[in-house]
């Protein structure tokens, strides 16, 4: 194709150019040509491949050891173990879910003060303190689901232990569909008695709350503990009254 459009271009050229011109721009043509070959003759660059399904499966099986430590209070291992999955594993999808947790454990150890409250549901400003004693403070929202599951079962965790020094207090920011009217109902219909406000959104972000349900352990205003509620157990909460 090149070679037709070289000689059709010179046939052009000698019919209506001096001879000088011709030899220029035949010149220019072979140069150009050149080029072209160079940039053909070029090896296709290969494509990154994506992480293997070995990679994967070693990086789930750090986020279940990951878990494990977490649910028996090792966060050093958990955040040794997150460190080494996002070193090496960190193209994964359970990656994405190691990062999170990894945000959580960043929580750890950190001085926060009382959050800021618009409006409370049930209790007071009186009842948050979180500068003494153990609170559990848990971040939900009325039209999550896994929230209206493990909201009123926090109820339970806070009749047992409230009389033996912890505190709980659901957060929320009243979100998407959520109403003030609908949250005064969930709170009714579920006998939610532990205090309940609507913060302004700060208390989310210094607890690197993006998901929920969250929840942290404050005591004496040092968050000792964050993640899921689920993930709480009798054992972790007698061990923080008790120590």
């Amino acid at each position: 194709m090149r070679t037709v459009l070289s000689l059709a271009t010179l046939g052009f050229l000698v019919s209506c150019a001096p001879k000088a011109e011709v030899d220029e721009l035949n010149a220019r043509v072979e140069a150009l040509e050149k080029r072209v070959e160079s940039v053909e003759s070029r090896p296709a660059t290969a494509t990154t491949a994506g992480p293997s399904a070995e990679d994967e499966a070693a990086a789930q099986k750090l986020y279940a050891e990951i878990s494990d430590a977490l649910a028996a209070g090792d966060v050093d291992t958990a955040k040794a173990k997150v460190d080494l999955t996002l070193k090496q594993y960190g193209k994964t999808k359970t990656a994405q879910r190691v990062i999170r947790v990894k945000q959580e454990l960043d929580v750890f150890g950190k001085e926060v003060g009382n959050p800021e409250i618009e409006k409370w549901f049930v209790g007071s400003e009186a009842d948050m303190d979180l500068q003494s004693g153990t609170t559990l403070v848990v971040f939900w929202e009325v039209w999550c689901p896994h929230c209206k599951r493990e909201v009123p079962e926090l109820q339970a965790t806070y009749d047992k232990y409230n009389q033996k020094g912890l505190d709980v207090v659901g957060l929320t920011k009243i979100t998407k569909s959520a109403t003030e009217e609908s949250v005064t109902a969930f709170i009714a219909d579920n006998g939610v008695s532990y205090p309940v406000a609507k913060e302004t959104g700060t208390a989310s972000r210094e607890f690197a709350v993006s998901g929920i349900p969250a929840a942290a352990v404050v005591k004496d205003g040092k968050v000792v503990w964050r993640g899921h509620p689920g993930r709480l157990s009798d054992e972790m909460i007698e061990g923080w009254l008790g120590s």
